[in-house]
This record gives structure tokens, sequence and C-alpha cells, in this order.
């Protein structure tokens, strides 16, 4: 994205101050104007907004310290370096109390005012970025906690909105990390079911004799260990909605039982021949290919036509590169308030940085980076030292980009393969070997990191 140039407005009576600073900025690359009385200088801002005004306190037609205070007032955000020869200790603290950015006296060093001029830009660049980035998280589209202004996002909101209302299946695919919950409470929370329940199972986490227990309950005595009667998370949902996470890893038996109750309505907990009636809605989410496990025999087709009534395709964070700062800065302040630091920003450049990185874990990673650099950060700027895995980014790697500078020892092309296998490894050396904490800061499972190093082969 092209950035404006800074603008700043010269306010001096003088006509050789006028041209002397504005040769001597403008050379800079600043957009520069100037006004030779105090009704000239509101006329120019009304008619386009400055970052900074350099003004001189002494004008023929109005108090310079009464353009200060309508400055402040109207135009808040707007910078006003004081100019005068006639300073004084009484009016410089003036001034200041008034709102002045600073105070300077005549003659003026145009060395030193070029410098001073480039530190005050650096720093509205940064703010503006922070306040542009803020107000993009309370756009009117945002959803809770899914944050973003991509075009990519906004077909998913798009989606969302058309699907919620009604009361058929949906089936969220997307890889790990890209917030297939996230989009399955927004469903819930939009349709009419939202008084109701939201119940969540993970597909994965169970064997298939628990995982049964779990969706469909149990009556005392039904098995070893069955102490009391316990509800399934179905009959749980019941008025809401079931959500179905990793539904690929469903066991063959509990796809068959699964199915039947889809189709009739009516759950049976183990060890009971009661039906109990449950109303509720499915979602799923998986992040495999579910119709080659379907073609593979390893998923029935009938369950899946079943679940599939609509889907819904969470992109990667590599495709929506434009939402890695508005994420960013919306994790960072989240991590702000929960460790009470409120001084923390970002280092011009480093979001940027982040933006150009290809983000295997996805939205996780980047929460867990952020968490990270705002846990590590013992100033007020975070910067790039404390992302290590930027160190060998230098461009927007992935199979969509169109210039890549390849790190050393990587073979070309560049695929996606190579950059995940080497930051895994390099995620592994920085955390000593120890798994659970290298899969925390990738965002990813214990299992998946087991899973991928056996896959690539990586030393650990």
């Amino acid at each position: 994205m092209t950035m404006e140039p800074f603008s700043i407005l010269i306010a001096d009576d003088e006509p050789n101050i006028r041209e002397a600073l504005h040769e001597a900025l403008a050379g800079e690359g600043y957009w520069v104007a100037t006004a030779s009385s105090g009704r000239q200088t509101l006329s120019q801002l009304e008619a386009r907004r400055f970052q900074l005004v350099l003004l001189d306190l002494v004008l023929g037609d109005m108090d310079g310290m009464e353009i200060l205070k309508a400055v402040k007032e109207k135009w808040p955000r707007t910078e006003v370096v004081v100019i005068t020869a006639y300073g004084t200790i009484e009016t410089a603290v003036e001034a200041l109390r008034e709102g002045a950015y600073d105070y300077m006296t005549k003659p003026i060093n145009l060395k030193r005012l070029r410098s001073y001029v480039q530190k005050i830009c650096r720093a509205k660049r940064l703010e503006d970025e922070n306040i542009r980035l803020r107000e993009e998280l309370s756009r009117e589209r945002q959803y809770r906690n899914i944050v973003g202004c991509s075009d990519a996002l906004m077909e998913v909101l798009d989606l969302i909105d058309q699907v919620a209302p009604t009361d058929v299946p949906v089936l969220i695919l997307g890889e790990t990390g890209t917030g297939k919950e996230l989009v399955a409470r927004a469903i819930h929370q939009r349709s009419f079911r939202s008084s109701g329940p939201f119940i969540s199972l993970n597909c994965g986490a169970l064997p298939p004799d628990l995982f049964e227990s779990e969706l469909f309950g149990y009556e005392k005595g039904a098995f070893t260990g069955a102490h009391n009667r316990k509800p399934g998370r179905y009959e749980m949902a019941h008025g809401g909605t079931l959500f179905l996470d990793e539904i690929a890893e469903m066991a063959a038996s509990s796809q068959v039982d699964f199915l039947r109750l889809l189709e009739e309505g009516v759950v049976h907990r183990l060890g009971s021949t009661r039906p109990l009636e449950v109303d509720v809605r499915v979602l799923a989410a998986t992040n495999k290919d579910l119709e080659a496990l379907c073609r593979q025999g390893q998923f029935r087709e009938d369950l899946y036509y079943r679940l599939n009534v609509v889907s819904i395709t969470l992109p990667p964070l590599r495709e929506r590169k434009e939402d890695v700062p508005v994420l960013a800065v919306h994790f960072l302040e989240e991590f702000k308030e929960k460790y009470r630091r409120p001084e923390l920003v970002f280092d011009p450049g480093v979001l940027e940085d982040l933006k150009a990185y290809s983000w295997p874990g996805n939205i996780r990673e980047l929460r867990n980076a952020v968490e990270r650099a705002a846990v590590l950060c013992r100033g007020n700027k975070i910067t790039r030292r404390f992302f290590p895995f930027l160190a060998d980014v230098s461009g927007p790697p992935g199979p969509s980009s169109e210039t890549v500078q390849e790190p050393a020892g990587y073979p070309a092309p560049w695929t996606l393969a190579q950059v995940e296998k080497a930051h895994i490894a390099r995620a592994l050396e920085f955390h000593g070997g120890h798994r659970r904490k290298t899969a925390k800061s990738l965002g990813i499972s214990e299992r998946d990191l087991y899973y991928k190093i056996k896959r690539y082969g990586i030393s650990a």
C-alpha cells in the first residue's frame, strides 16, 4: 500500500522564512503548503488534513495562540510546532499547555529542522497506523473474534449471514488454526437457536468407545464405571447447536450410529432402549478432504452428504495477508490488557514483516507469536527480534508469491512444504527440542507436530 506524503503547513507572515522552510522540507519529499495569515491558515486546514503545522505565533491578523487553540480543538490529531522570534519561557509553557507538540525559536537551523520533522513524521506514521488498525477492528462486519477486512474473509461472512437463519447442517472446511470453531459459533449466534446451548465435541480427541458415550450419553450401569446416568453431548445441545470438530476422525462404527441419529432425530443413551426426541442443529468441521476419504472408504458417503448440505471453506492466513496486521494489533490489544502492558506498540515495519510470512499454523500461530512477543518485550516497542522465525523472511513466501528470495540451503523452487519443514526445524531448535513448547508456539497440537516431524524426517 502506497502511503501519502507527510503533509506540512507552514504559517508565517515573513515571505523569506516561508520560502526557506518550504524549500527545505519539500526537498525531503513532504507535501508542503504555506499560509501568510491566521485566516489563510485556518482556511488551508479546512480544505485538507495536515499532519503538522509550523505556526508563527505572531501573524498579522490573528494571535498565534488563538490559532493554536482552534487547531487543537477542531483537528486534535494535527501536531503544531510553535515558531517565533519573540519567545519567552512563559510563552513556551503556555503554548505547550494549549497542546503544542513543541516550541522552536528563530533563526531556524534548517538541518536541525529536517531531522526534527523526520522524527515527528515517524511518530505520526506509527500513531496513524495504530489508529487505522484499531478502527478496522470496530467495523460493522466484525464478528466478535472473527477479525479482518480482506475480500476472502468478507465472502465467508456473507455466507455465514445466508446460512445462519436456516437450520441446515453446515460443513466448515479449512486448515488447522483458521478459526473453524469461531465460524461455527458465529453461525449459532446468528441463528434462531442463539438462546440455546452451543455444545462442541472433538471427534479426534477420544477413542471410539468413549466417543460414543460422550455423544449419546449413558444410563447407570451401562458399562463398567458408569456409576451414574449421564446425558450425551447431542442431548445437551437440545434446542441449540452441536459442533463436531475433526469430523473426519470419527470411527467407522460411530459413523453408522451417528447417521442413524441424524436421520431419525432421536437419541438412545447407552444401556437404554427408550428413545429421546432431540432438536439439534449439527455443524461439523475438518481440515481433511472428506471427498477423498469417501473414495478411499474411510468415511461414509451417505454421512458426508448428510453433513455437507452447505459448506464454508476458510482461507488460510497466507491467502488473506491484508488481515495479518489487523489480527496482530487485535491480539496485541488483548495481551496488553492481560499482562497489564498498555504501553506496548509494534515498531514501524514489523507489521509488514509479519504480513510477508507464510503462517503455516495460520491465525493460531500468529496469536501465539504476538503473545510471546508481548511477554518477552521489556521496552514499549515490539521489534522484529521478538519474532525469530522472521530471520529468513525477505519477501512474501508461499506458492502465490511472484518474487521470492530463497534462503541458503533451499532448493528452487521454494515450496510451502519446504518452508514449513524449515520453520518447524527452527522452532524445535529455538525451544531446545521441547515438543510441547514447540507445538504451542506454532499453534498446532502435539499430535500434529509429531506427524509433521515424521512426515518431513526432522531430527528432534
